[in-house]
């Protein structure tokens, strides 16, 4: 089957990916426990935090993430954010389009990616964003 650049397959790929970003990014300590990160999720009704501070990002944990340290028989108190974090962070300009994004999201095959501008992160968007990009468009055009 061939690949079909996901900007041929509608004109929701062209919204630039800041009109989709969440723009409040949720942070944990490199030293919070699982539990925490936990907690964090659930309090914010979101997918993914960042590990780190303002100045620094070092890792990011999906709610996948804490799926598999559960189920390879972690502890919540006993495990730290770091512990479960991905170090290989994926990000984009803030000036990136969907399908650009979309596309990145499949060839790094991840559901989430750090948005930067100027060097500083100023969002997260997820592959559940995208998709009600895309959802929306095709209802539009209904």
């Amino acid at each position: 089957m061939e690949d079909i650049p996901l900007a041929s397959v509608s004109p929701a790929g062209s919204v630039p990916i800041a009109e989709v970003t969440e723009e409040v990014v949720v942070r944990v300590s490199s030293e919070a426990r699982l539990s925490e990160v936990v907690e964090a999720l659930i309090g914010a009704n979101i997918g993914a935090v960042v590990v780190g501070d303002k100045a620094k990002v070092m890792g990011i944990i999906s709610e996948r993430d804490v799926v598999h340290a559960l189920g390879a028989g972690g502890d919540f108190d006993a495990l730290s954010a770091m512990d479960v974090a991905h170090t290989n962070l994926i990000w984009c300009d803030v000036t990136a389009t969907v399908a650009e994004v979309a596309a990145q999201m499949m060839e790094e095959y991840v559901r989430h990616v750090l948005v930067e501008q100027d060097g500083h992160l100023v969002g997260i968007v997820s592959a559940r964003d995208l998709l009600g990009v895309y959802a929306a468009a095709d209802v539009e055009v209904e």
